[in-house]
């Protein structure tokens, strides 16, 4: 199994009470730990404006420019986006963007994307918000885009969504065959179409049940398009609480609970740790999660990315996670 780790951006209240002058150093000084050792392969950040579970005047920084900052200031960490919305940039100029910081990164990009969902930030930033099916049709064409881009330098379409004609896209990429490909998303009748015809990687629920279903659905698609579906790594994001015992579990989310409650209020904080945290399955001691994830590793999954709420203020968790439970999985 591989390693990726989210780094706190502010999207999920990860950064409050830190002042905003310091919250660069603080997101610059984790993605550097990251990179120095070798618990982690890759580092993630989320492509969202506005916080969750509600919008809030907190900080929520932008994905693209943390990719290009991080690019310069890690050495062997891969860098990637859970996941870029195709809507949010004009997708042959974001192919530019991704291969500009590909080469500062010295060849360690990752494409994360997907059609996007959070309707609130779409509409305040003026994109309207499209029903599903233009927005993953927007997606189709975006990654063909993206895929003409970095192998030949060039991109021409002539989409319903997109139109661009010699869309020059120099230098390429350092990666050979261009960047790779994740294809965020569960959608079983288009997204995992996508997935199948253009992805090198996926990205769906970890629930076990849902995670075996949309892996068989990626197997279909994949042998009607006429790809090749072991050539996919299946991935999944894991939002992560781990202490060395039940008792510190509960500390560590009521921690977690305590830091958002003046942001949210008593009830809707305890209700998002209760939705997002106390089902995980990467939520527990290391034996508990250890043998969760060890049941989805048997089902296939390969790569599991970790958000650590609490990785802004105390690295402890992280810690344990990393003396424990990686090399139990890897």
């Amino acid at each position: 199994m591989r390693f990726g780790i989210f780094i706190p951006q502010g999207w999920r209240l990860d950064l409050v009470g830190i002042e905003p002058a310091a919250q660069w150093g603080v997101m610059r000084d984790l993605a550097q730990r990251a990179d120095a050792g070798d618990a982690w392969e890759s580092l993630w950040v989320y492509d969202h404006f506005h916080t969750v579970p509600i919008p809030t005047d907190e900080a929520t920084h932008e994905a693209w420019t943390l990719m290009s900052a991080f690019a310069a200031t890690t050495s062997r960490i891969r860098l990637g986006q859970m996941c870029t919305a195709i809507s949010y940039r004009n997708p042959a100029y974001l192919a530019k963007v991704a291969a500009t910081v590909d080469l500062v990164s010295g060849g360690r990009v990752e494409m994360g994307i997907g059609a996007g969902w959070y309707e609130h930030e779409w509409r305040a930033y003026g994109y309207g918000f499209p029903r599903a099916g233009e927005r993953l049709a927007r997606l189709d064409e975006g990654v063909q885009i993206f895929k003409q881009a970095w192998t030949t330098g060039k991109a021409t379409l002539d989409g319903k969504h997109y139109q661009v004609d010699g869309a020059i896209v120099r230098p390429l990429p350092l990666q050979e065959g261009g960047i790779p490909i994740w294809v965020a998303g569960g959608g079983e009748k288009v997204t995992l179409r996508i997935a199948a015809k253009y992805a090198q990687y996926t990205n769906f629920s970890p629930d076990p049940e849902e995670f075996t279903r949309k892996s068989d659905l990626l197997r279909e698609h994949c042998a009607e398009v006429g790809t090749d579906f072991e050539a996919i790594t299946r991935s999944a994001n894991f939002n992560t609480v781990v202490g060395a015992t039940a008792a510190e579990v509960e500390e560590r989310l009521a921690a977690v609970e305590a830091r958002i409650t003046p942001y949210l209020g008593a009830d809707a904080a305890r209700t998002h740790v209760k939705d997002m945290f106390r089902s995980s399955p990467a939520v527990g001691t290391p034996e508990q999660v250890i043998a969760n994830l060890t049941r989805l590793r048997g089902l296939g999954l390969a790569y599991g990315i970790f958000n650590f709420p609490e990785s802004a203020y105390d690295l402890t968790g992280i810690e344990l996670f990393e003396r424990e439970v990686i090399p139990a999985l890897r």
